[in-house]
């Protein structure tokens, strides 16, 4: 079965037949003809006339036949462009398109397409086809700039079938310089806004672009245009969508990354966003929060903070909580909370932001640093949180260390009951403590009836700690004397303890492992302070040369305190003697 094309072309050859067929009996004609006069007749008035016109008309015929055969074409590839240029929302796949069809559509030689830049204000080739692929690249992008930029102007189309003796572009250096010959170019035009123009040319022919064309292409713009800028606007909308979900996820990031809790709540009180810190902080999963009402998902929490977020929501004001929940999920916890009216692009508030804090942790540790003030100076507790900082090891530092053995177990009555004695140590202990801890002293350990005290470490420097660790233990001695004295009958008056003062260099940091440490000092320096200890007798407070040298500035102001030198002393370990000073209360030796 034949279609309509096969048979419109055997129609136009049936013609051309014909048509050949009238010129070949004209000719027949015309020899009878010959043949008639000369035996004096003749054809009848008009026939090789009429068969000519016959011809003529045949001919004419062929012709229009073809030409609406060739608009049919073009008008059904038209209806199929604008059903391609309306099904996809690719702009590379729709201008690519376009231009293909459009080299179809007219029967160019070179084609582009050209939009309008918003931001250069420029027409900017965005698609370019050429049939000749031997033709330089240079010459694939020089085209009739004049003619673009006055349909891009105007938003009038431009033909002209033969541009080397068109007045309008005949002087142009393109049009000279490519021989160009027919040319067209067309306005994109979208609700009376030129997006840019469809431009084509010929270096061969002339006369290939007429009004047809013109009237077809001006068609086939029209629905590119739309196409062109639906596939724009789509392009901007998935942009748009791309940076939407760049900064979602950004924020998402930032809010997983933030270690305090941030919710926000609806006008309805529904949880519109948690990040991965409240999950930790309420022991609720993002998955079992979002999209829930705060009311049901956390009731404790909300009883607590339900009044200053319906204030947050009435004032638009900024109020911070303190909360004390009790959760299943994690037992009871102390929680701040800072509420934030959330508002819109209007500015008006829309709901709540939280932002939730746990110091649950911080108010325990903050409970036993107050337990452990009643142990320590509260200037050493101020700086208690950089032992956290020092690692296994240590540094190197000038320090004074004080031993004092504040009574001997051996001068307790052997009848003493241990409770008794231990009651009454603990009170040595605690006199001897409190000494240290009003000057600045650190106790490193208390080892029986004795106590290490550290002075000018990481966690109480002091410029004068030699001197800070002399007069604590003159007040400590004068205490401890005045102890023997009137409040303990079993020392019968007589005070039993012994001091020994050294300063130098030692190594102090953490020691043991990173599950238990201890902060000490180890050296020469705590070795030879140990000693002198061991070698005072009772009642006696020694101290080295280093140490009275670093207090003689001290001592030269100060009349009730004096010292007199002793024996050097040989220490094992040491090649060195140690010189020694007994230092004493001048008022007391005097009495």
């Amino acid at each position: 079965m034949f279609n309509n094309g096969t048979l419109i072309h055997d129609s136009i050859q049936r013609i051309h037949q014909l048509s050949r067929d009238a010129i070949q009996l004209a000719e027949k004609l015309r020899q009878q003809e010959r043949q008639l006069r000369k035996q004096g007749m003749a054809l009848p008035a008009g026939s090789l006339q009429k068969l000519e016109a016959i011809h003529v008309d045949l001919d004419g015929l062929a012709h229009k036949i073809q030409e609406q055969q060739t608009e049919l074409s073009q008008l059904r590839m038209l209806a199929n462009t604008t059903e391609f240029v309306n099904s996809s929302l690719d702009l590379d796949e729709v201008l690519n398109g376009v231009m293909d069809r459009v080299i179809q559509l007219v029967g160019a030689e070179r084609g582009y397409i050209m939009l309008h830049n918003r931001v250069t204000n420029e027409m900017e080739i965005v698609v370019n086809r050429k049939l000749d692929p031997t033709s330089s690249q240079d010459e694939e992008f020089i085209f009739s700039r004049t003619i673009v930029e006055n349909v891009a102007r105007t938003g009038e189309a431009i033909v002209t079938t033969n541009a080397q003796e068109d007045s309008r572009f005949k002087e142009q250096d393109s049009i000279i310089s490519l021989a160009l010959r027919s040319i067209i170019c067309v306005p994109l035009i979208f609700r009376d806004r030129i997006l840019g123009t469809v431009y084509c040319d010929n270096r061969i022919k002339d006369g290939l672009f007429g009004k047809r064309e013109r009237r077809l292409l001006n068609a086939f713009a029209d629905q590119a245009a739309i196409a062109i800028e639906n596939a724009q606007l789509f392009e901007q909308i998935q942009q748009t969508l791309r940076e939407i979900t760049a900064i979602k996820v950004l924020l998402d990031n930032i809010l997983a990354s933030i270690a305090s809790g941030v919710m926000t709540l609806d006008g309805q009180d529904v949880i519109t966003s948690y990040n991965l810190a409240s999950e930790t902080i309420f022991g609720l999963t993002a998955e079992s929060a979002l999209n829930q009402r705060f009311d049901l998902k956390l009731p404790q929490v909300y009883e607590q903070i339900q009044r200053e977020a319906q204030l947050v929501r009435s004032l638009s004001e900024n109020l911070t909580v303190e909360a004390s929940p009790t959760l299943d999920q994690r037992g009871p916890l102390s929680l701040n909370f800072k509420l934030s009216p959330f508002k819109d692009a209007e500015r008006i508030t829309q709901g709540v932001a939280i932002v939730v804090d746990d110091v649950t942790e911080l108010k325990k540790r903050d409970a036993t640093i107050a337990a452990v003030r009643r142990y320590l100076p509260p200037a050493m507790v101020d700086n208690i949180r950089s032992i956290e900082r020092l690692a296994l090891g240590g540094e190197r530092r000038m320090v004074t260390v004080l031993f004092v053995e504040v009574r001997s177990f051996d001068t307790f009555p052997d009848a003493m009951p241990p409770r008794e004695v231990m009651e009454l140590l603990n009170t040595y202990l605690t006199i001897s403590s409190e000494a240290i801890h009003h000057h600045a002293g650190l106790i490193d350990k208390f080892m029986g009836s004795d106590i290490m005290a550290l002075f000018n470490t990481q966690l109480n420097p002091s410029d004068q700690h030699a001197w800070d660790a002399l007069s604590a233990t003159m007040r400590m001695a004068a205490d401890l004397r005045t102890l023997a004295a009137y409040g303990d009958v079993s020392s019968e008056g007589k005070a039993y303890f012994r001091i020994g003062i050294h300063s130098g260099e030692a190594t102090l940091g953490n020691v043991g492992s990173t599950d238990r440490r201890e902060f000490t000092a180890i050296g020469d320096t705590v070795n030879l302070a140990k000693r002198l200890q061991e070698n005072a007798v009772y009642g006696q407070l020694i101290v080295s040369r280093e140490t009275l040298a670093l207090c003689q500035a001290h001592l030269s102001q100060t009349d009730w305190i004096g010292y007199r030198e002793l024996e050097p002393l040989k220490v094992k370990g040491r090649v060195q003697p140690a010189y020694i000073y007994e230092v004493f209360d001048t008022a007391e030796v005097s009495a």
